[in-house]
């Protein structure tokens, strides 16, 4: 993300799993100085079972280390922009 640029912290990653028929969002790897910041919003997609597409429309303020949640979900659709 760029806030993780900014703040010189670019090292990790976000891995959205997404189930192939319905797009459910099954569960997020994150690897990164910020996982434990970043994990809340995946805990709650999947409680309210969001899909990919979904979780990738979400508007995020930039720039914010949590836009690697919406990149990442994008990405399950190969519709990463930033990354």
């Amino acid at each position: 993300s760029g806030k993780a640029r900014i703040l010189g912290e670019t090292d990790g990653f976000v891995k959205v799993v997404a189930e192939s028929k319905y797009d459910e969002v099954l569960g997020v790897h994150i690897i990164g100085p910020h996982a434990t910041e970043l994990l809340a919003e995946c805990v709650v997609a999947m409680a309210l079972e969001t899909t990919a597409d979904e979780l990738g429309r979400i508007i995020h303020a930039h720039p914010t280390v949590s836009e690697s949640i919406m990149e990442a979900a994008e990405g399950v659709h190969g519709m990463t922009i930033h990354m």
